[in-house]
């Protein structure tokens, strides 16, 4: 699929929520009287409508109330919604869900028992609060997306993003992760970004500096707590501190694996330039390195445009072993075999 949407789409029919022992089908067996509570806080349900099933039919159809929690005998071939539970969540069942399954699985499998209705048309998009699409050949995050109105965390690493347009963004976002993409420019995703947004991942993409520095602070991210730049292409580390200090929410920084990480000074001038960071490159800024590297803030002279660079090379396969030549006699006339080798290093 090009798109997040027709990707979701994919996924849906991948779960089966319309197939045994989800979904509406004779199969199921209402419980008279019980109302369905919150699920996760996703969705509140309210008893089920399965024409199909002869026994949910009666039990709507009766003029008679009866007190909750009293059911009728269970017809041949329908199930309680807690038996059809048992077989998603037991697992031995052949339907049960492999052990790493997103949590996101689950919910939408048993809201497909308990609340089926809900998964119906559009209501899908009602439950729906975390939305992970991962290397599925994803090439555009669509306008489709806003039909997620409780849509907190969209996660679309490993795809070939190279864009993403804020307007296509649900305003409700709190975490957007772009890992491993091709993105190359934010403009478009800073038009207007959600402005809810806690945690931003763009680490293993395209980014360059300094152009991209400038959509990096609190006008376009006021809420920011944590920021995923590895492995891109920055090289301007004091044009980026600039830009990143305006950040009053942020504790968490990764950084690694761009050129800029190789500046001898790299940690220490972040370290004393953003006093309320709490994590660097995973690492945790305990108060003794803080104070090591007090006062460095203040000398950016100490940021030159130079990289340190340690090379070691272990061993070394397909070369002549010398102890060969060696036990040549001295003065015979076999041949003179010189062998030259060059390296080179790519930065």
């Amino acid at each position: 699929p090009g798109s997040v949407s027709a990707a979701f789409q994919e996924y849906l029919r991948h779960l089966g929520l319309q197939d045994f022992p989800c979904g509406l089908g004779s199969w199921v067996r209402l419980r008279r009287g019980h109302s369905r509570g919150t699920w996760h806080g996703a969705a509140t349900a309210s008893p089920l409508s399965c024409p199909q099933n002869k026994s949910c039919f009666h039990a709507r159809g009766s003029p008679r109330a009866e007190p909750a929690g009293l059911e009728e005998a269970v017809p041949p071939g329908e199930e309680t919604p807690e038996a059809l539970l048992e077989l998603l969540r037991d697992q031995h069942s052949p339907w049960a869900l492999p052990p790493d399954c997103s949590p996101q699985d689950r919910l939408l499998r048993e809201v497909a028992v308990l609340a089926p209705e809900l998964l119906h048309a559009s209501g899908v998009f009602q439950v729906v609060k975390s939305l992970r699409i991962l290397d599925k050949g994803v090439e555009e995050v669509d306008e489709g997306l806003l039909q997620f109105q409780q849509l907190e965390e969209l996660i679309v690493s490993a795809n070939h993003i190279s864009r993403v347009t804020s307007a296509h963004l649900p305003r409700t976002l709190k975490v957007l992760e772009l890992c491993y993409n091709t993105v190359g420019d934010l403009q478009d995703l800073c038009t207007q970004p959600p402005p809810e947004l806690q945690h931003l991942g763009l680490g293993y993409n395209q980014l360059c500096g300094p152009s991209q520095e400038k959509h990096l602070t609190v006008d376009f991210w006021p809420n920011l707590v944590s920021l995923d730049l590895s492995f891109n292409s920055l090289t301007d580390l004091l044009g980026l501190v600039s830009q990143l200090s305006t950040l009053q929410n942020l504790r968490i920084l990764v950084l690694q694996g761009n050129p800029l990480a190789l500046i001898p000074t790299y940690r220490g001038f972040l370290v004393d330039s953003l006093p309320k960071l709490s994590i660097l490159d995973n690492i945790h800024i305990w108060p003794d390195e803080r104070q090591r590297f007090h006062g460095l803030a203040g000398q950016p002279e100490l940021i030159r445009s130079e990289a340190r660079v340690v090379v070691s090379v272990g061993e070394m396969n397909g070369l002549p072993d010398p102890k060969a030549f060696q036990q040549l006699k001295v003065g015979s006339e076999g041949p003179v075999i010189t062998f030259s080798y060059g390296v080179t290093y790519e930065f």
